[in-house]
């Protein structure tokens, strides 16, 4: 019915390639509503895609050009024709990737306004198979459908979570199902179609038998049909997960791999796409080609984004270029590399340990590679080594030192090198003792980190007990690392390294100062503000670096750069979210650079000299695009934690254009001329008076807050006054934002972020009403540069 409906639409509207029509259903009855046509290849579209195996943008760029689906050939199968709607024997789940584990006071409450930044697919033979490995595949620290946070609530509570949907329902739906809720309560509360709750409950039914039945290998056989984990069947058990292991396979209980052939095995076919079930026949075979594992990075989230997917798609590249077999295992359909034509195997499976290790049970490959697929990967690395299987590049326990605070800090000293003050805790009071040592402001992370997360600059006792309150679980194998916060000029490198000769592709150079996260710094590239004697510094380090490391492959290294003096923030021994731009802008694709080193192909032999390359004549910035607009309650104010979804790109010959053109990619729409809005931390005062300045040469009226304001009017400028969010007045800060009387906010408000504060009211109004806002003044200088470039300044005549 849905579908001869869709084909109506789209014969009346004349729609030739990808097409994507949404309609409601009444559940109650065969009633439905169309919501909307999108003439175009939609987000959808990849995810059918991926879930089909048919290639939906590729047949309509063919229809483009002229041809007919019955002229297309499948590429799945390689005999039937594109005319042949894919036919299915397999369940795919799709689950979304929220951010919400980076901002724990959002609002989650999910409804018409998307909030996820990626998403993953799993599939399975089962419907039970594929939710269970959808939500192991997230990378959220949740393995099954259990979750303590549901386990703790008071029935209140669960219902309340039922009844509103958010981003962890699902597990609180299991949890209703443990409490004896019956289907009839739970379809009441959440209007989910029974369907669905069916294959909860049963899952939780499932849950019970397992667990009453301990060590029988028909329930094994059972649980594994069904995607139990081998970590929740020993959670359910009370064993250890490595035991479930060796019990399952010497009981002969291994998954088959299946192919996503678009046709229900009905033609035969030879895409190398496959996923994992528990059944009888393998149609994944060994080939006798030398084959090279290479991890993917999972969901796209913030911290981990497509850059790194970018780096996964090249190493692939370079390992068929040497003649290898490239496999890939992944679990993000919007991704290039779980396109099955781009690697020469394609497992779609969660990015666990054990699920890794049964593909390299089937494939038994040369090696892993893990430096490509951020940290998830390099997570994993330990656990296969420890399970036999080779890691490809830098050992794991040279990764460990890079890593380790205490261990790379031996590292440091050794070489003589230079970087901030540090100290590590295990406890709270530890911390908090490690802070006053220090002494205030300090930079406050756990180890072990990607994107930031959970990484702050505090400048007081109150601040630190609040962050340890807020975000932090302290134990032996999680330490605290405090560091003195440095205020100076950050930048980037990405460094090659054969063990020999150390290649540093370029240099990136932080427009934002010490503070911001490197993902939301803008950055460019050749440094502007560095002399010669820095460059030579943060080439000669690195090299130290990457040589007592024993680096073989890529590696990351972010400095602080301070009155000519280098300090070492950390190092990354794996591929950064960088190396997509400077790959693009130095013509050197260091993904595969690094791949060949890491096969045993030195530097010297595909031509590349030690030390830093030349710099290209041509100027390139980096922009961070954010989503604030689409997440209530998140602080737009930008620190140490990353906050950015993606990032575009501005080349040119000169600074300014290149930042115009960045800061236009960010789709930031300055005016020439108007009303800007200043609302300065007192500690920044002194800097914001040449920009002021700045701004009132070009034509910008000044707007400002009290305190402010005074401080300008005192140095010669003019200022129209506001008053505060609590004051009143027909000038109120708020009023004149929602009234789209101010352009452009700078706002540097940094320690109010509770929601009450009026640095957070301000941004978050500035948000709502689109007006472009900046938190730091390096941006403010930069935009500056940019305007100037473009306008003239108005100065009197004297």
């Amino acid at each position: 019915m849905l579908r001869d409906c869709s084909l109506r639409l789209i014969r009346a509207l004349k729609i030739e390639g990808g097409c994507n029509v949404q309609l409601a259903l009444d559940p109650n009855s065969y009633k439905y509503d169309v919501i909307e046509v999108n003439p175009r290849v939609s987000r959808s579209s990849a995810l059918a895609s991926k879930a089909t195996g048919y290639p939906i943008a590729k047949m309509a760029a063919k229809i483009a050009v002229g041809m007919t689906l019955d002229e297309i050939k499948n590429p799945v199968t390689g005999t039937t024709y594109a005319e042949f709607e894919p036919a299915l024997d397999y369940v795919v789940c799709k689950i979304p990737r929220w951010p919400f584990d980076k901002f724990p006071k959002a609002d989650r409450v999910l409804g018409t306004q998307m909030k996820a930044t990626g998403e993953v697919m799993a599939i399975g033979r089962t419907a039970e198979e594929a939710f269970q490995k959808a939500v192991r595949s997230l990378e959220i620290d949740q393995k099954d459908f259990y979750s303590s946070e549901a386990h703790a609530a008071s029935d209140e509570d669960l219902e309340t979570k039922l009844v509103k949907a958010q981003d962890d329902r699902l597990f609180y739906l299991a949890e209703a199902f443990r409490r004896g809720y019956s289907m009839k309560d739970v379809h009441e509360l959440t209007k989910i179609n029974y369907y669905f709750l069916d294959i909860v409950k049963h899952i939780v039914d499932l849950e019970k038998t397992i667990q009453k039945n301990k060590d029988d290998i028909k329930t094994l056989k059972i649980a594994k049909k069904y995607g139990f984990s081998d970590q929740t069947i020993a959670n359910l058990w009370h064993e250890n997960a490595d035991e479930i292991r060796k019990l399952r396979k010497s009981k002969g209980i291994i998954p088959v791999y299946k192919m996503v052939d678009t046709c229900a095995a009905e033609f035969e076919s030879k895409t190398p796409y496959f996923y994992s079930t528990y059944d009888v026949e393998n149609e994944s075979k060994k080939t006798d080609k030398k084959s090279v594992l290479v991890i993917g990075s999972g969901p796209i989230r913030i911290g981990q984004g497509v850059e790194f997917d970018y780096a996964t798609v090249h190493c692939v590249k370079a390992l068929q270029k040497m003649g290898y077999e490239a496999i890939v295992i992944n679990s993000n359909p919007e991704t290039v590399s779980t396109d099955f034509s781009t690697s020469d195997k394609l497992y779609f499976e969660p990015l666990t340990l054990k699920d890794v290790l049964n593909v390299c049970d089937l494939e038994k490959p040369e090696g892993v590679i893990v430096q490509f697929g951020g940290q998830t990967s390099i997570n994993l690395a330990a656990g296969l080594e420890e399970h036999g299987i080779k890691i490809l590049g830098t050992s794991v326990k040279d990764v460990n030192r890079a890593e380790d605070r205490e261990l790379f800090d031996e590292i440091v000293k050794k070489l003589d090198l230079k970087q901030p003050k540090g100290l590590t805790a295990t406890t709270r009071d530890g911390v908090i003792k490690a802070a006053e040592k220090l002494g205030y402001p300090v930079l406050v992370r756990p180890s072990y980190v990607l994107g930031g997360k959970a990484m702050e600059i505090v400048y007081s006792k109150a601040e630190l007990e609040e962050y340890l309150n807020d975000h932090v679980d302290i134990a032996s194998d999680h330490p605290i690392l405090i560091d003195d916060y440095l205020d100076g000029r950050e930048c980037d490198v990405d460094a090659i390294c054969d063990g020999d000769r150390v290649l540093l592709p370029g240099i990136m150079e932080h427009i934002e100062h010490a503070g911001v996260h490197s993902g939301d710094s803008m950055a460019v590239y050749p440094p502007q503000t560095f002399t010669k004697e820095v460059k030579k510094k943060i080439t000669d380090i690195t090299r130290k670096l990457a040589l007592t490391l024993n680096c073989h492959g890529i590696m990351n290294v972010q400095y602080i750069v301070r009155n000519g003096e280098v300090y070492i923030i950390e190092v990354n021994p794996r591929a950064s979210r960088t190396v997509p731009f400077l790959s693009k802008i130095t013509g050197i694709e260091m993904a595969q650079v690094a791949t060949r080193v890491i096969m045993g192909e030195s530097l010297k032999e595909q031509g590349y000299q030690d030390g830093l390359a030349p710099e290209s004549d041509r100027i390139s910035v980096k922009a961070p695009v954010f989503s604030f607009s689409k997440l209530d309650d998140v602080d737009s104010y930008l620190g140490p934690e990353m906050k950015s979804t993606g990032e575009v790109m501005g080349s040119d010959r000169t600074f300014a254009k290149a930042l115009l053109k960045a800061f236009a990619g960010a789709n930031m729409k300055i005016p020439d001329n108007g009303n800007v809005l200043l609302t300065i931390e007192d500690r920044d005062k002194g800097k914001i008076l040449p920009i002021a300045e700045r701004f009132a040469k070009i034509g910008y009226r000044i707007f400002a807050t009290k305190g402010t304001a005074e401080f300008l009017r005192k140095n010669g400028l003019h200022v129209n006054p506001v008053t505060k969010v609590h004051e009143p007045g027909d000038n109120n800060i708020l009023t004149e934002l929602r009234n789209k009387k101010i352009d452009l906010v700078i706002n540097t408000m940094g320690h109010d972020v509770e929601k009450n504060s009026d640095g957070f009211i301000i941004r978050q109004v500035t948000i709502q009403q689109n007006i472009p806002l900046l938190t730091a003044l390096d941006t403010a200088e930069a935009l500056l540069t940019a305007l100037e470039n473009r306008l003239f300044a108005t100065e009197s005549l004297k």
